[in-house]
C-alpha cells in the first residue's frame, strides 16, 4: 500500500457506519483521502462510528443503498474517483429471520451502487466487498480459489454469491476491459475471511459475544465450538482493499477480477480455540461453555480461502498472526471500558499494524 497515493483522492465509501467501514474511513483519512460515507445509521449502540465521529472529517450521508435515487445523487454530487462498497446486511443468522432485507440490501444494493457508479463520470476504480461465504461450500479442507463456483446455503451467503454474479455481469456488460478507454472504470470484488477487531458490537458474532459476556461477568455460550473459520484482524483485508484499489486506479482492467483476502493456513482455527485464547487474555472469571441448541439454523463448519493470487500477484501478505490480533482486540476493549478516546486508540492500532513486518 502506498499512503501517498490516497492524499487528496476523493473516495466514496458505503457502509462507513459499520464495523469494517469505520476502520476503513479512519485509515483513509489518516492517509489524506477526502471521504464521503453513505450508509444507514449505526446498527449497534455503542458503535465505533459514533465513538470516532468527533475525530473524523468524513462527509457522512445517512442513506439506504436500496434507494437508487438518493444513492446516485450522493455519489454524483461528490464526484469520487474511487468507490468502496461495504454496505450490507452482514449476519448469517439475521438472514434467516429477514431474507427479504438480506437480498434487497446485498443484491439490489450492489446493483444500485454499480448503476450510480456507471452514471458518475469521475469514477475510475470500484471495489465491491462480498464475503468468503459466497462460495458453494463443500466443507472440504483446502481453500477456495477465486474461480470456484458461487453458492451459499443460507440467505446471507447466497446473497453474497449473487452479488458476485451481479458484479461479473456489470463488468462484462458495462465495464468491459476491452472498452476501458471508453468508460474508464476498473471493477473488482474482494472476498475476506472472518474479520475480527475492536469496535464490533454485532450480535451473533463470536468475539463480540465473548467480550460482552466477560465484561458482564457471565459465562459465554458458544453455538458451534468445533467450527473452523479463517480468522483475521480487520486491518488485514482493509489493507488488501486499499492495495487493490490503487492498482485498479493506476493500471485499470488488469486487476478487475475477484480477489481473496484471508489469513495464513495456521490461523484457520476452531471456535473453541478462539474462546480459550480470549479467556486467557481477559483473565479473571472469564469462561465459556458449549451452548449449542437443537434445531438452530445451519452454519458452515469448515471454510477456508486460497489467497495465493493476492500474495503472489498483488504482494499482499498478512502482518498480524491470530494471537497478536486477539491481543489487540482485548487491548482495544479494555481501553474502551477505561473511557479512553477510541479514535486515538484505533489510530494507534493502525499505526502499530503499519509498522509490523509481514509474515507468511
Amino acid at each position: 500500500m502506498t499512503p501517498s497515493f490516497w492524499r487528496g483522492k476523493r473516495v466514496f465509501l458505503t457502509g462507513h457506519t459499520g464495523f469494517k467501514g469505520s476502520w476503513l474511513a479512519l485509515w483513509l483519512e489518516k492517509n489524506g483521502a477526502i471521504v464521503r460515507g453513505y450508509a444507514l445509521a449505526p446498527s449497534t449502540e455503542p458503535s465505533l462510528h459514533a465513538l470516532a465521529a468527533g475525530r473524523s472529517a468524513a462527509d457522512s450521508v445517512i442513506g439506504d443503498v436500496r434507494d437508487l435515487a438518493v444513492l446516485r445523487a450522493a455519489m454524483h454530487d461528490f464526484a469520487p474517483e474511487v468507490v468502496f462498497h461495504l454496505a450490507a446486511q452482514p449476519l448469517v443468522r439475521r438472514s434467516y429471520v429477514d431474507p427479504v432485507e438480506t437480498y434487497s440490501t446485498n443484491v439490489m444494493g450492489t446493483v444500485h451502487l454499480l448503476e450510480a457508479a456507471r452514471a458518475c463520470g469521475s469514477v475510475r476504480a470500484v471495489l465491491v466487498v462480498t464475503s468468503d461465504k459466497c462460495y458453494e461450500n463443500r466443507e472440504w479442507q483446502w481453500g477456495y480459489r477465486e474461480n470456484e463456483p458461487m453458492g451459499g446455503y443460507d440467505p446471507y451467503s447466497n446473497s453474497k454469491g449473487c452479488s458476485e454474479l451481479v458484479v461479473a455481469s456489470y463488468r462484462s456488460s458495462f465495464f468491459n476491459e476491452d472498452r476501458h478507454a471508453e468508460h474508464g472504470v476498473a471493477l473488482a470484488t474482494a472476498r475476506a475471511g472472518n474479520v475480527i477487531g475492536g469496535g464490533d458490537w454485532s450480535e451473533d458474532r463470536l468475539v463480540p459475544d465473548l467480550l460482552r459476556a466477560f465484561a458482564e461477568g457471565r459465562t459465554a455460550d458458544i453455538r458451534n465450538p468445533h467450527a473452523i473459520r479463517p480468522w483475521q484482524h480487520v486491518l488485514e483485508p482493509l489493507r488488501g482493499y486499499m492495495m487493490l484499489a490503487e492498482r485498479l486506479f493506476t493500471d485499470g482492467p488488469a486487476w478487475a477480477e475477484p480477489w481473496n483476502f484471508g489469513p495464513a493456513d495456521s490461523d484457520a482455527r476452531p471456535v473453541s480455540w478462539i474462546a480459550d485464547q480470549l479467556v486467557g487474555l481477559w483473565g479473571g472469571e472469564a469462561q465459556w461453555r458449549n451452548g449449542a441448541q437443537a434445531n438452530q439454523p445451519h452454519e458452515a463448519s469448515w471454510l477456508k480461502l486460497d489467497c495465493s493470487k493476492a500474495r503472489q500477484t498483488l504482494g499482499w501478505v498478512p502482518r498480524w498472526d491470530l494471537r497478536t490480533s486477539l491481543g489487540a482486540i482485548v487491548d482495544w476493549q479494555r481501553a474502551w471500558l477505561d473511557g479512553r478516546d477510541m479514535a486515538d486508540v484505533t489510530l494507534e492500532q493502525i499505526e502499530k499494524y503499519e509498522s509490523t513486518p509481514t509474515h507468511d
